[in-house]
């Protein structure tokens, strides 16, 4: 019989100046490495909710509202993945981890590939899910980028239902009520700043020249019918991570959530994997 799993505790912490939210979920195995989630842009912590559900109860869990996100305070200065990849190193370390194994998410997979590179010995193994190599990268076409532009699906979920078909795809192409229920349906989205901020972030980054110096192993998660990310992405990083495996879920931009009886126990797999 499987282990039941410990209850998050939810706090806010401050990490050089920036206070954020933070979800940490204990493990029930002490000496497991945790899992750090990187979420999408705009995306509260408890958007992962249904795939923290599925993970292993051995792996510790940690969540967090990126600044300007949820209940985070804004940020009080530009920041780019560089800044916010020694953030996550420092929260981390606050919780009580010296070593973690980070899954980023879209935008979240981006600051994933930057931190693995950037803090090789504190990341162990990388799972990138439904994300490319930033500006280079082979892109989504126009009217779905036009709609990625405000927050606004998450504040509407009239809105949100009615362009996941188009943006999002996979399950919520014959269930567009996902999206209400995911995403605008949430409480506490945060400020157009906090978006812009994320969306400046990555202006201009590409991991395209680092993919082959992130040495750790690594799990690409992609789904088939994803409008934001097209599939060909996961398959140029795959050749260029030197220690990678790719999946393919027949699912969308939001598989992750949707497809999460799948795809948490694959992931438990790789990271309890020796």
């Amino acid at each position: 019989m499987a282990a039941a799993h410990v209850d998050p505790e939810t706090t806010t912490r401050t990490v050089f100046g920036h206070r954020v939210r933070v979800s940490h979920r204990p493990g029930v195995q002490s000496d497991q490495v945790p899992l750090v989630l990187l979420n999408g842009i705009g995306a509260r912590l408890e958007l992962l909710t249904p795939f923290v559900d599925q993970l292993d109860a051995r792996i510790p869990v940690i969540r967090f509202d990126v600044p300007g996100v949820g209940g985070s305070a804004p940020p009080k200065t530009l920041y780019r993945f560089s800044g916010m990849a020694t953030l996550v190193r420092r929260l981390v370390r606050q919780i009580g981890y010296e070593r973690a194994d980070v899954l980023g998410i879209s935008w979240g997979g981006g600051l994933a590939q930057q931190l693995a590179w950037q803090h090789p010995r504190f990341c162990r193994r990388l799972v990138l899910c439904a994300t490319a190599t930033g500006s280079l990268m082979i892109p989504a076409g126009p009217e779905v980028l036009s709609k990625m532009v405000t927050p606004h699906r998450y504040r509407d979920p009239g809105y949100a239902a009615q362009i996941a078909p188009q943006i999002y795809g996979g399950a919520m192409r014959d269930r567009p009520e996902l999206a209400a229920r995911i995403l605008g349906a949430e409480p506490g989205v945060g400020s157009r700043w906090g978006y812009a901020s994320q969306l400046l972030a990555g202006a201009g980054w590409t991991s395209l020249p680092l993919l082959p110096f992130i040495r750790q192993r690594t799990l690409l998660l992609a789904g088939d019918d994803d409008p934001i990310i097209p599939l060909m992405n996961a398959r140029l990083m795959g050749t260029l991570l030197p220690r990678s495996e790719t999946h393919v879920y027949p699912d969308g931009h939001l598989g992750l959530v949707t497809s999460a009886a799948e795809l948490g126990p694959l992931v438990s797999e790789f990271l309890l994997r020796p």
